[in-house]
């Protein structure tokens, strides 16, 4: 069944080492017509990441200047780096008919809801604490500091899931994939998501 031909959102956030990011690449292999609004972020690049396919890096005082321009539609300092979201691309990847997969902390995922008022919003948890300094541990290049201070910010950052629309456990990957697929098959079924017009011209006409 058509559905409407603006695309929507699917806000997706985690404490670091959760696996949300691994998850939003599986879920952008697999699933039909999702696309990923690639964010800005000041960090430098880790190994392996592509500039404008994983992040647009790029210099603070460059970030900043677009932050006064307002070209963020959210932004967020996290770890001492700066990230922000692409007003432009944002909307014209909605325009465009794509649902639109946002991988973003908890600070950018309240300033989307309050910017656009709609949007679903999914929180990843790990499966427990110990399991996530496991994982940011294997990570390589964090001092015992750094891991502290990570593990610090993530039980802050649970303690909000319940803004969140739903709460999977990133326990076995696949699973936590095939969940997170049902959630956005089951959004566009939603009657708002519908194309009436289709329905009038093919069924009540």
């Amino acid at each position: 069944m058509p559905k409407k031909s603006k695309g929507g959102i699917f806000v997706i956030s985690a404490p670091s080492g959760a696996g949300k990011t691994t998850l939003c690449r599986l879920l952008l292999a697999t699933v039909d017509n999702l696309g990923e609004s690639v964010s800005y972020t000041t960090r430098q690049p880790r190994k392996g990441e592509k500039d404008g396919v994983d992040y647009t890096f790029i210099p603070e005082e460059k970030f900043r200047k677009m932050v006064d321009r307002q070209e963020f539609v959210e932004w967020a300092e996290v770890h001492g780096h700066l990230y922000g979201t692409s007003r432009r691309r944002l909307i014209s990847l909605m325009n465009s008919g794509v649902d639109v997969l946002l991988d973003i902390d908890i600070q950018g995922a309240r300033q989307i809801r309050d910017t656009f008022g709609e949007g679903v919003f999914i929180f990843v948890l790990p499966p427990s604490m110990e399991v996530l300094r496991e994982r940011i541990e294997k990570r390589g290049g964090n001092t015992k500091e750094d891991i502290e201070r990570r593990l610090r910010r993530a039980a802050e950052e649970i303690r909000g899931y319940k803004l969140y629309d739903y709460v999977i456990v990133n326990d076995v990957l696949k699973s936590s994939a095939k969940k997170l697929e049902a959630i956005i098959t089951a959004e566009r079924l939603r009657s708002k998501r519908v194309d009436t017009r289709w329905i009038k011209q093919n069924i009540l006409s």
